[in-house]
């Protein structure tokens, strides 16, 4: 038996074809700024990548071209003499560690202030939320006072404490989401069969959240590792740049050595495994804050 769409084609085949040309040119429409907008970001990184496997030659005679030679020698260049590779141990250092302490403070946290009533749990979740819009530029001065105090200035350690601290507000807001599209009835269960708040907490209600812990992990580890200003102020070795810092020190050097293949060598090394990160996982970023934004 024919469906409706059938007949109504072989009723109507003009009318039905012109419809589906009609959409055809809308979809084409949207899709021309996005098609634009996505070179105009893929462009400069592709470049910056090909950049860095030229000579300076190359880059003065033929900036937009191909390389004449491929030349490996610029990232083994930036990676030891330019201190890249020093730097990106570092990175790697607080970007994992202070992901990982973010997530062990946050997940608990996000638990109590959703799962637990008690006396001002609103009023805190609502302190959270304020603490994300205040300007972080703000609190560099005193953070740079107390981290002196602590000893703890011109440290990764000290930078550690602080990325965390900055980051926490904004893992519990996407935390408290998923926390609470989790069925309570979940909860009871786990507390008949003698589990303890704590075990049904990491037992049970962490597990069903693993999207949402992932998301936040995946956010978190990017903010880490593309921070700039904070370790600029907080940090003043160059053993302890990150690789944000230590890029800046590499391009100052670069305008009096004229090392421009190694700049963007090292430019390479430190925004490839940002985007192999972001490209392996942003469909699980993106479902995962869709999912954290509806409560059940």
């Amino acid at each position: 038996m024919a469906s409706r769409a059938e007949a109504a084609g072989a009723a109507y085949p003009n009318k039905v074809r012109s419809h589906s040309i009609g959409e055809r040119l809308v979809q084409g429409g949207l899709r021309i700024p996005l098609v634009l907008w996505a070179i105009a970001v893929l462009f400069p990184i592709l470049w910056t990548i090909l950049a860095g496997f030229k000579s300076n030659g190359d880059i003065y005679a033929d900036p937009w071209g191909l390389p004449t030679t491929w030349n490996i020698q610029n990232f083994a260049d930036a990676w030891t003499t330019g201190s890249i590779g020093h730097a990106f141990v570092n990175s790697a250092i607080v970007t994992v560690l202070g992901t990982l302490l973010t997530l062990l403070l946050a997940i608990p946290t996000s638990y109590a202030l959703e799962r637990v009533p008690f006396r001002g749990n609103r009023v805190l979740y609502n302190i959270y939320l304020a603490a994300m819009m205040i300007p972080q530029a703000l609190g560099w001065i005193p953070l740079f006072m107390l981290l002196n105090t602590l000893h703890l200035l011109d440290s990764i350690w000290g930078l550690l404490l602080v990325y965390t601290a900055t980051q926490i507000p904004f893992s519990i807001f996407i935390l408290t989401g998923f926390m609470g599209t989790i069925p309570r009835e979940l909860e009871e269960a786990a507390a008949v069969d003698g589990l303890s708040p704590l075990r049904t907490l990491w037992q049970v209600i962490a597990p069903l959240a693993m999207s949402g812990i992932i998301t936040v992990a995946i956010m978190d580890a990017i903010n880490y590792w593309n921070e700039y200003f904070m370790a600029l102020i907080f940090l003043q070795s160059p053993e302890h740049y990150t690789l944000g810092v230590g890029i800046n020190y590499l391009a100052e050097t670069a305008q009096y050595t004229n090392a421009w293949g190694t700049l963007f060598a090292g430019l390479t090394i430190a925004i490839v495994p940002v985007i192999v990160l972001y490209a392996i996982f942003q469909r699980r970023i993106t479902e995962g804050l869709t999912e954290g934004a509806v409560k059940g």
